[in-house]
């Protein structure tokens, strides 16, 4: 970082009051923090890194109140730097400020491969941290697991069964398999019996059944797993505890099971079957029914969840989750993304795959393409009927899919509209974080961050504590109306 870069960062932070996903602020007035390597575990372990800056005191309001040393201050630092695992190596820069000395510790993003980044002095579980918003928090015995799972390459798509039996398999779809294997793979096609194939492609291991071979082939998978399912919903309104007209929570409630094959299908057919259709005149008077969602998307979509989902022990309690609500679908599965890859990169380079045995078995059963065509897919369905992209997100273990919908869009403004009315003038007293969280029935990071911080933008909440806006005591009232 440049000096004026730092200046320029400085600016920023005294202006908005925050900090962020990639800063941390240190106030360092008396001495170096003692306690940095939660934050240098969380940058280190995001692909962009972080920013520790010294010199700022948060809870004098942003105030610059400069380092005690900066020359000490950078040895403290590295030192702490050097506890971790691996080493991580921050780059300083310092400048000067209204007479005050301010050191930024930049933290790079460590390779994939080498996370996560730990502090040595606890020890792995406990010293991975994983940045959210501002805060660093510690990672999930099963984040961890990621990291090392693809490391290690552990493949546990094809992880034995024990208990299971080939016995149970659908023997229609065998078949149709076995003549897709001798048709489309030449070198298994002469002298190459049955049980030899399914040793070759992972359908069995050593004669058991491998987890793969069980959600493709078996007649029933959820006797051994049974939350490797599907549950799907249909909610009244825009958020979950929703009611309808008559106290309703679900239009449509289902658990989704079987193989792979025969969940897709059904996932689709709810997703039909509980979609509205807009009908559209055009000029000519000629009338066409657009649906919802494009259902050739919604199946990518659901088909995306069910292969590349995480089928490790650490997820094999957990449903995939289909919800439709009044303006969006989403699709929630476990497993973030596998490998490399980012969120901006999905859909325009080939991914590594996380369950490679399963996504070959259903390519040859016509199932999936498996040529990375399923989100280009997506994109283009939607851009085709008029709709916003699709949104993807990756966090704390789970990817989620949004499809959002135009059908009801003006009614969902005007609701909106309504919603912040009542909401000011709930705030004709001064409201505190909780009891705002509570009127809104959201989280509270996005009661604050995505309702009330967007007001307060707008002048139109003002804050009883200005000074301190971060304040435990801080309360929030509607500004006075002008004429």
């Amino acid at each position: 970082m440049q000096t004026e870069e730092l200046l320029n960062l400085v600016k920023t932070i005294i202006e908005q009051k925050a900090e962020g996903q990639t800063l941390e602020i240190k106030s360092a007035e008396n001495g170096c923090p003692t306690r940095l390597f939660d934050s240098l575990s969380s940058f280190s372990n995001q692909d962009q890194g972080g920013i520790l800056l010294f010199g700022i005191d948060e809870k004098q309001g942003y105030k610059i109140v400069g380092v005690y040393d900066a020359q000490d201050l950078q040895k403290k630092v590295t030192e702490q730097c050097n506890q971790m695992e691996p080493r991580v190596r921050a780059l300083f820069t310092i400048c000067q400020i209204e007479g005050h000395t301010i050191v930024s510790a930049e933290i790079p993003g460590v390779d994939f491969s080498e996370r996560p980044v730990f502090y040595r002095g606890v020890g792995r579980i406990k010293g991975s941290y994983i940045r959210v918003g501002e805060a660093d928090e510690p990672m999930s015995e099963y984040e961890i697991y990621s990291y090392d799972a693809f490391r290690k390459r552990v493949r546990d798509d094809i992880r034995a069964v024990e208990n299971a039996s080939c016995l149970l398999f659908d023997t229609d779809r065998i078949a149709q398999y076995l003549q897709a294997v001798r048709n489309e793979r030449k070198n298994l096609s002469e002298n190459v019996s049955d049980q030899e194939i399914f040793e070759l492609m992972g359908i069995t291991t050593n004669g058991t059944p491998t987890l793969a071979g069980l959600m493709t082939f078996s007649k029933y998978p959820q006797t051994f797993f049974p939350q490797l399912s599907l549950t799907a919903v249909s909610i009244p309104g825009t958020e979950i505890g929703s009611t309808g007209e008559d106290g309703e929570r679900f239009l449509d409630n289902k658990r989704i099971t079987g193989p792979i094959p025969d969940m897709l299908e059904e996932a689709v057919e709810f997703v039909r079957r509980n979609s509205r259709t807009k009908t559209i005149i055009d000029a000519d008077g000629r009338r066409a029914d657009r649906p919802e969602y494009p259902i050739k998307a919604v199946r990518e979509a659901i088909l995306n969840a069910l292969v590349h989902r995480d089928y490790s022990i650490h997820t094999e309690n957990v449903p995939i989750r289909l919800e439709m609500y009044r303006d969006r679908l989403e699709i929630i599965n476990s497993g973030g993304l596998y490998g490399k890859i980012s969120i901006d990169a999905l859909g325009k380079v080939h991914p590594e795959t996380r369950n490679a045995a399963l996504a070959n078995m259903l390519e040859l059963l016509r199932v999936t393409e498996n040529r990375y065509s399923g989100i280009p897919t997506m994109r283009k369905e939607f851009q085709n009927a008029g709709l916003p992209p699709p949104e993807f997100s990756a966090k704390r273990g789970e990817f989620k899919i949004i499809m959002k919908n135009k059908i009801y869009e003006s009614t969902a403004m005007q609701d909106e509209k309504q919603f912040i009315s009542l909401l000011l003038e709930f705030c004709s007293i001064p409201r505190s974080r909780a009891e705002l969280t509570a009127f809104t029935k959201k989280s509270r990071y996005y009661t604050m961050s995505h309702i009330v911080q967007p007001l307060v933008d707008e002048g139109k909440l003002l804050l009883t504590l200005p000074e301190k806006p971060k304040s435990s005591n801080q309360r929030y009232y509607r500004a006075p109306k002008t004429e």
